[in-house]
Protein backbone atom coordinates (compact mmCIF):
# COMPACT_ATOMS: atom_id res chain seq x y z
CA UNK A 1 0.00 0.00 0.00
CA UNK A 2 1.10 3.47 -0.74
CA UNK A 3 1.60 5.57 2.09
CA UNK A 4 -0.25 8.96 1.53
CA UNK A 5 2.34 11.66 1.56
CA UNK A 6 5.59 11.34 0.01
CA UNK A 7 9.24 13.37 0.11
CA UNK A 8 10.24 14.09 -3.85
CA UNK A 9 13.22 15.80 -4.28
CA UNK A 10 11.54 17.83 -7.79
CA UNK A 11 13.37 20.64 -9.46
CA UNK A 12 16.39 21.27 -6.65
CA UNK A 13 18.58 18.51 -4.67
CA UNK A 14 17.98 19.62 -1.41
CA UNK A 15 14.61 20.84 -1.71
CA UNK A 16 11.80 19.05 -0.83
CA UNK A 17 8.01 19.20 -1.53
CA UNK A 18 5.73 17.30 0.26
CA UNK A 19 2.89 15.81 -2.02
CA UNK A 20 -0.15 14.50 -1.01
CA UNK A 21 -0.46 10.86 -3.14
CA UNK A 22 -3.82 9.08 -3.26
CA UNK A 23 -3.74 6.04 -1.09
CA UNK A 24 -3.05 3.80 -3.70
CA UNK A 25 -2.54 5.77 -6.36
CA UNK A 26 0.33 4.53 -9.16
CA UNK A 27 3.60 6.92 -9.26
CA UNK A 28 6.02 7.27 -12.03
CA UNK A 29 9.21 9.30 -11.66
CA UNK A 30 10.10 11.08 -14.56
CA UNK A 31 13.99 12.27 -14.73
CA UNK A 32 15.38 14.91 -17.29
CA UNK A 33 18.62 16.88 -17.95
CA UNK A 34 17.36 20.00 -17.11
CA UNK A 35 14.79 22.93 -16.08
CA UNK A 36 15.26 25.03 -19.10
CA UNK A 37 16.13 22.76 -21.94
CA UNK A 38 13.51 22.73 -24.42
CA UNK A 39 13.54 18.92 -25.25
CA UNK A 40 13.44 18.05 -21.57
CA UNK A 41 10.12 20.53 -20.99
CA UNK A 42 8.50 18.60 -23.91
CA UNK A 43 9.48 15.05 -22.73
CA UNK A 44 7.71 16.28 -19.26
CA UNK A 45 4.82 17.49 -21.11
CA UNK A 46 4.55 14.46 -22.59
CA UNK A 47 4.32 12.71 -19.61
CA UNK A 48 2.03 14.23 -17.83
CA UNK A 49 -0.53 14.04 -20.38
CA UNK A 50 -0.56 10.40 -20.50
CA UNK A 51 0.00 9.53 -17.02
CA UNK A 52 -3.31 12.13 -16.16
CA UNK A 53 -4.98 10.40 -18.59
CA UNK A 54 -4.45 6.91 -16.70
CA UNK A 55 -4.72 7.87 -13.46
CA UNK A 56 -1.28 7.90 -12.80
CA UNK A 57 0.92 10.56 -10.57
CA UNK A 58 4.17 11.82 -12.25
CA UNK A 59 7.02 13.11 -10.13
CA UNK A 60 10.00 15.05 -11.53
CA UNK A 61 13.67 14.62 -10.64
CA UNK A 62 15.77 17.53 -12.52
CA UNK A 63 18.91 18.51 -11.60
CA UNK A 64 20.01 22.06 -10.76
CA UNK A 65 22.84 22.08 -13.00
CA UNK A 66 22.07 20.78 -15.86
CA UNK A 67 23.88 17.58 -16.79
CA UNK A 68 25.33 16.76 -13.34
CA UNK A 69 25.87 13.32 -12.52
CA UNK A 70 25.91 14.07 -9.15
CA UNK A 71 22.62 15.30 -8.65
CA UNK A 72 20.89 13.17 -10.67
CA UNK A 73 22.51 10.17 -8.98
CA UNK A 74 20.95 11.57 -5.81
CA UNK A 75 17.22 12.05 -7.83
CA UNK A 76 17.28 8.62 -8.70
CA UNK A 77 17.97 7.17 -4.60
CA UNK A 78 15.35 9.61 -3.69
CA UNK A 79 12.77 7.67 -6.14
CA UNK A 80 14.11 4.46 -4.93
CA UNK A 81 13.49 5.51 -1.46
CA UNK A 82 9.69 7.08 -2.24
CA UNK A 83 9.06 3.60 -4.32
CA UNK A 84 8.32 5.21 -7.35
CA UNK A 85 6.50 2.30 -10.10
CA UNK A 86 8.14 2.83 -12.48
CA UNK A 87 10.86 5.39 -14.18
CA UNK A 88 10.87 7.06 -17.06
CA UNK A 89 14.82 8.24 -17.33
CA UNK A 90 16.80 10.53 -19.76
CA UNK A 91 20.61 10.15 -18.55
CA UNK A 92 22.45 13.35 -17.90
CA UNK A 93 25.70 10.89 -19.24
CA UNK A 94 24.94 7.81 -20.38
CA UNK A 95 27.68 5.65 -18.93
CA UNK A 96 27.80 7.25 -15.37
CA UNK A 97 25.10 7.00 -14.71
CA UNK A 98 24.68 3.34 -15.20
CA UNK A 99 25.06 2.53 -11.28
CA UNK A 100 22.51 4.23 -10.49
CA UNK A 101 20.49 2.38 -13.12
CA UNK A 102 21.62 -0.67 -12.01
CA UNK A 103 20.28 0.32 -8.46
CA UNK A 104 16.75 0.77 -10.14
CA UNK A 105 16.81 -2.76 -11.71
CA UNK A 106 18.27 -4.01 -8.58
CA UNK A 107 15.02 -2.85 -7.04
CA UNK A 108 12.51 -4.52 -10.13
CA UNK A 109 11.10 -1.03 -10.82
CA UNK A 110 10.52 -1.14 -14.80
CA UNK A 111 13.21 1.83 -16.72
CA UNK A 112 12.06 2.84 -19.77
CA UNK A 113 15.02 4.83 -21.33
CA UNK A 114 14.07 8.29 -23.72
CA UNK A 115 16.02 10.25 -25.43
CA UNK A 116 20.11 9.32 -24.86
CA UNK A 117 20.50 5.04 -24.93
CA UNK A 118 22.16 4.04 -22.02
CA UNK A 119 25.45 2.17 -22.12
CA UNK A 120 24.72 -0.50 -20.04
CA UNK A 121 21.76 -1.64 -16.85
CA UNK A 122 18.67 -2.86 -18.36
CA UNK A 123 15.86 -1.13 -19.57
CA UNK A 124 11.94 -1.87 -20.98
CA UNK A 125 12.56 0.18 -23.53
CA UNK A 126 14.11 2.54 -25.50
CA UNK A 127 12.73 5.97 -27.19
CA UNK A 128 14.74 8.02 -28.87
CA UNK A 129 14.52 10.52 -32.05
CA UNK A 130 17.36 9.89 -35.31
CA UNK A 131 19.81 12.68 -34.93
CA UNK A 132 21.58 11.22 -37.91
CA UNK A 133 18.51 11.83 -40.17
CA UNK A 134 17.92 14.91 -38.44
CA UNK A 135 21.02 16.32 -39.25
CA UNK A 136 21.05 15.38 -42.74
CA UNK A 137 17.48 16.44 -43.45
CA UNK A 138 18.23 19.64 -41.60
CA UNK A 139 21.25 20.36 -43.70
CA UNK A 140 20.11 19.88 -47.13
CA UNK A 141 17.44 22.01 -46.53
CA UNK A 142 20.19 24.85 -45.78
CA UNK A 143 22.74 23.88 -48.65
CA UNK A 144 19.80 23.90 -51.31
CA UNK A 145 18.55 26.99 -49.85
CA UNK A 146 22.25 28.34 -50.53
CA UNK A 147 22.17 27.02 -54.18
CA UNK A 148 24.74 24.47 -53.48
CA UNK A 149 27.10 27.23 -53.07
CA UNK A 150 29.02 29.20 -50.60
CA UNK A 151 30.89 29.14 -47.24
CA UNK A 152 29.59 27.41 -43.97
CA UNK A 153 29.85 27.30 -39.93
CA UNK A 154 29.89 24.54 -38.49
CA UNK A 155 28.53 24.49 -35.20
CA UNK A 156 28.78 21.11 -33.74
CA UNK A 157 27.70 19.51 -30.30
CA UNK A 158 30.08 18.36 -27.13
CA UNK A 159 31.16 14.39 -28.08
CA UNK A 160 30.60 13.38 -25.04
CA UNK A 161 26.55 14.03 -25.46
CA UNK A 162 25.51 11.10 -27.82
CA UNK A 163 23.24 13.46 -29.89
CA UNK A 164 25.88 15.51 -31.42
CA UNK A 165 27.99 12.75 -32.84
CA UNK A 166 24.96 11.80 -34.80
CA UNK A 167 24.25 15.44 -36.19
CA UNK A 168 27.74 15.76 -36.89
CA UNK A 169 27.92 12.88 -39.23
CA UNK A 170 24.55 14.07 -40.64
CA UNK A 171 26.03 17.72 -41.78
CA UNK A 172 28.92 15.87 -43.33
CA UNK A 173 27.21 13.54 -45.31
CA UNK A 174 24.73 16.56 -46.66
CA UNK A 175 28.42 18.36 -47.05
CA UNK A 176 29.29 15.68 -49.19
CA UNK A 177 26.43 16.09 -51.81
CA UNK A 178 27.30 19.40 -52.28
CA UNK A 179 30.62 19.43 -53.33
CA UNK A 180 31.08 23.71 -54.20
CA UNK A 181 30.19 24.57 -50.66
CA UNK A 182 33.25 25.00 -48.48
CA UNK A 183 33.13 24.17 -44.43
CA UNK A 184 35.14 27.71 -43.37
CA UNK A 185 35.05 26.33 -39.70
CA UNK A 186 33.40 23.35 -38.11
CA UNK A 187 33.99 23.89 -33.84
CA UNK A 188 32.38 22.62 -30.89
CA UNK A 189 30.10 25.11 -28.99
CA UNK A 190 29.02 23.08 -26.66
CA UNK A 191 25.39 23.51 -27.76
CA UNK A 192 25.61 26.67 -25.62
CA UNK A 193 24.21 30.09 -27.16
CA UNK A 194 26.97 32.13 -25.56
CA UNK A 195 29.63 29.97 -26.74
CA UNK A 196 28.11 30.22 -30.18
CA UNK A 197 27.47 34.04 -30.17
CA UNK A 198 31.22 34.79 -28.34
CA UNK A 199 33.00 32.43 -31.70
CA UNK A 200 30.80 34.66 -34.02
CA UNK A 201 31.69 37.91 -32.95
CA UNK A 202 35.26 37.18 -32.91
CA UNK A 203 35.09 36.06 -36.28
CA UNK A 204 33.69 39.58 -37.32
CA UNK A 205 36.02 41.34 -35.47
CA UNK A 206 38.25 39.97 -37.80
CA UNK A 207 39.74 42.20 -41.02
CA UNK A 208 38.53 41.45 -42.96
CA UNK A 209 35.82 38.87 -41.45
CA UNK A 210 35.25 35.86 -43.10
CA UNK A 211 32.68 35.22 -45.69
CA UNK A 212 30.11 33.24 -44.24
CA UNK A 213 26.88 32.34 -45.87
CA UNK A 214 25.40 29.83 -43.62
CA UNK A 215 25.66 28.29 -40.24
CA UNK A 216 24.73 24.42 -39.59
CA UNK A 217 24.25 24.51 -36.00
CA UNK A 218 23.75 21.12 -34.01
CA UNK A 219 21.08 22.73 -31.49
CA UNK A 220 18.80 25.70 -31.44
CA UNK A 221 21.07 27.03 -28.70
CA UNK A 222 24.00 27.96 -30.73
CA UNK A 223 21.51 29.05 -33.76
CA UNK A 224 20.06 31.79 -31.36
CA UNK A 225 23.78 32.63 -30.32
CA UNK A 226 24.78 32.82 -33.98
CA UNK A 227 21.76 35.68 -34.54
CA UNK A 228 22.50 37.02 -31.29
CA UNK A 229 26.37 38.14 -32.54
CA UNK A 230 25.39 39.40 -35.82
CA UNK A 231 22.66 41.70 -34.75
CA UNK A 232 25.27 42.93 -32.39
CA UNK A 233 27.89 43.37 -34.83
CA UNK A 234 24.68 45.25 -37.00
CA UNK A 235 25.95 42.83 -39.95
CA UNK A 236 23.18 40.80 -41.96
CA UNK A 237 23.09 37.47 -40.93
CA UNK A 238 23.64 34.06 -42.89
CA UNK A 239 21.16 32.12 -43.41
CA UNK A 240 20.81 29.75 -40.17
CA UNK A 241 19.25 25.85 -39.27
CA UNK A 242 19.01 24.78 -35.66
CA UNK A 243 18.09 21.55 -34.04
CA UNK A 244 15.29 21.34 -31.54
CA UNK A 245 12.20 22.96 -33.13
CA UNK A 246 12.38 25.43 -29.87
CA UNK A 247 9.36 27.79 -29.73
CA UNK A 248 11.82 31.08 -29.73
CA UNK A 249 13.50 29.69 -33.23
CA UNK A 250 9.58 28.50 -34.58
CA UNK A 251 9.40 32.11 -33.97
CA UNK A 252 12.69 33.26 -35.58
CA UNK A 253 11.55 30.88 -38.60
CA UNK A 254 8.17 32.54 -38.86
CA UNK A 255 10.05 36.09 -38.71
CA UNK A 256 12.40 34.87 -41.55
CA UNK A 257 15.30 35.38 -39.29
CA UNK A 258 16.28 31.68 -39.05
CA UNK A 259 15.76 29.70 -41.93
CA UNK A 260 14.79 26.10 -40.48
CA UNK A 261 15.21 23.84 -37.38
CA UNK A 262 14.93 20.17 -37.52
CA UNK A 263 12.38 18.71 -34.89
CA UNK A 264 13.93 16.83 -32.34
CA UNK A 265 10.36 15.30 -29.96
CA UNK A 266 10.90 15.60 -27.04
CA UNK A 267 7.10 15.05 -26.92
CA UNK A 268 7.35 12.15 -28.50
CA UNK A 269 9.74 10.69 -26.37
CA UNK A 270 7.27 11.80 -23.24
CA UNK A 271 4.53 10.63 -24.09
CA UNK A 272 5.75 7.28 -25.59
CA UNK A 273 7.61 6.55 -22.60
CA UNK A 274 5.48 6.95 -20.26
CA UNK A 275 2.49 4.99 -22.44
CA UNK A 276 5.74 1.86 -22.36
CA UNK A 277 5.90 2.31 -18.36
CA UNK A 278 2.29 2.38 -17.82
CA UNK A 279 1.85 -0.91 -20.41
CA UNK A 280 4.55 -3.00 -18.42
CA UNK A 281 2.78 -1.85 -14.89
CA UNK A 282 -0.29 -3.41 -16.66
CA UNK A 283 1.38 -7.02 -17.64
CA UNK A 284 0.60 -5.90 -21.39
CA UNK A 285 3.09 -6.22 -24.82
CA UNK A 286 5.56 -3.40 -25.53
CA UNK A 287 8.26 -2.54 -28.24
CA UNK A 288 11.86 -2.79 -27.25
CA UNK A 289 12.64 0.12 -29.47
CA UNK A 290 10.87 3.02 -30.84
CA UNK A 291 12.73 5.83 -32.71
CA UNK A 292 10.19 8.89 -33.61
CA UNK A 293 9.94 10.15 -36.75
CA UNK A 294 10.81 13.43 -37.03
CA UNK A 295 10.54 16.85 -39.74
CA UNK A 296 12.02 19.80 -40.47
CA UNK A 297 10.59 22.94 -39.81
CA UNK A 298 10.57 25.95 -41.94
CA UNK A 299 8.23 28.92 -43.16
CA UNK A 300 6.13 26.17 -45.17
CA UNK A 301 5.34 24.15 -42.06
CA UNK A 302 6.07 26.24 -38.47
CA UNK A 303 2.11 27.13 -37.77
CA UNK A 304 1.98 23.65 -35.73
CA UNK A 305 5.07 24.50 -34.09
CA UNK A 306 3.51 27.11 -32.59
CA UNK A 307 1.76 25.47 -30.36
CA UNK A 308 3.60 24.74 -26.92
CA UNK A 309 4.16 21.33 -26.33
CA UNK A 310 1.52 20.86 -23.19
CA UNK A 311 -0.79 21.70 -25.48
CA UNK A 312 -0.04 18.97 -28.43
CA UNK A 313 -2.03 16.06 -28.37
CA UNK A 314 0.17 12.69 -27.57
CA UNK A 315 0.82 9.88 -30.31
CA UNK A 316 0.28 6.54 -28.96
CA UNK A 317 1.83 3.58 -29.86
CA UNK A 318 -1.24 2.64 -31.84
CA UNK A 319 -0.97 5.71 -34.05
CA UNK A 320 2.35 5.31 -35.04
CA UNK A 321 1.67 1.95 -35.72
CA UNK A 322 -0.92 2.58 -37.77
CA UNK A 323 1.29 4.78 -40.09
Amino acid sequence: MKVRGAWVAAASVGLALFVEVPVQAETIGVFTKSAGNPVARSVRAGAEAVAKANGFTVFHYIPTSPDNVSQQTFLVDEALSAKRDAIVFTPVDVKAMVPAVQKINAANIPLVNVGDRLAGASAVAFIGSDDYSIALDTARTLLKAMGGNGNVVVLEGPDTIPTAAGRLRGFKDALKEFPDVKVVLSKNAMYARPAAADLFKAMLKLKPPPQVDGVLAANDAMALGTLEAFKEAKVKPPLIVGINASKEVVELIKSGEVLASGDYNGLIEGCLGTEIAIRTLRKQPVPKEVMAKTAVVDKSNYQAYEIPAERRPCPTLESLAAK
